[in-house]
């Protein structure tokens, strides 16, 4: 479907942290590139405000990772990772993210919600209904609800590009470390 893009839509980002994290690392074993991903997002519109939901760790090893996305304009909503007994780990996002992206739609022409996961499928369906905004999905199409993409205004495939979207990408005639990893380079790998 064809989309209207022009500088004066008001858009709001918000970002599923975890669900781009371990795309990118199952599929590419890299990480994003948050920065170029933001960038042609929100394509030249007016952003009004970029969230990213992520998931603190005792060892706060993911402070950095938490300064960068903040250099570049990304604000952070944490939520400490919780551990049950038995050793097993929860850190869910995604009603804190539908919430505010409902909060915020009011005053957005445009939402563009950075996950592949299905379960926000009725999020996509109620703020096209109800707020009358455009939605748009940016993620790894190989990771992503067919039905989500179908539900979105606009699907950005960032399988399509993975050199550009993707640090320490390592596809055919890339090199580790080489001239295209630029942007949030902060380790992740706390974040998981």
């Amino acid at each position: 479907m064809s989309i209207v893009k022009h500088p004066e839509q008001r858009v709001g980002v918000f970002i599923d942290t975890q669900n781009l994290y371990h795309s990118a690392k199952n599929i590419y074993h890299a990480r994003v590139n948050f920065g170029n991903v933001l960038k042609d997002s929100v394509a030249g519109r007016h952003l009004i405000r970029a969230r990213a939901y992520v998931v603190t760790t005792e060892s706060g090893e993911e402070k950095g990772f938490f300064e960068a996305l903040e250099k570049i304009g990304i604000e952070t909503r944490t939520k400490d990772l919780q551990i049950f007994f038995g050793g097993a780990k929860k850190a869910d996002w995604d009603v804190g993210l539908a919430v505010d992206a409902i909060t915020a739609a009011p005053s957005l022409d445009t939402v563009i919600l950075f996950t592949g996961d299905g379960d926000f499928i009725p999020l996509v369906e109620y703020l096209k209904v109800h707020d009358g905004c455009q939605v748009e999905v940016v993620s790894f199409g190989k990771s992503t609800s067919g039905r989500l993409k179908e539900a979105a205004d606009h699907f950005l495939d960032l399988d399509n590009d993975p050199r550009r979207y993707l640090l320490n990408y390592r596809g055919a005639g890339t090199r580790r470390g080489g001239a295209r990893d630029v942007g949030v380079s902060a380790d992740e790998d706390s974040i998981a």
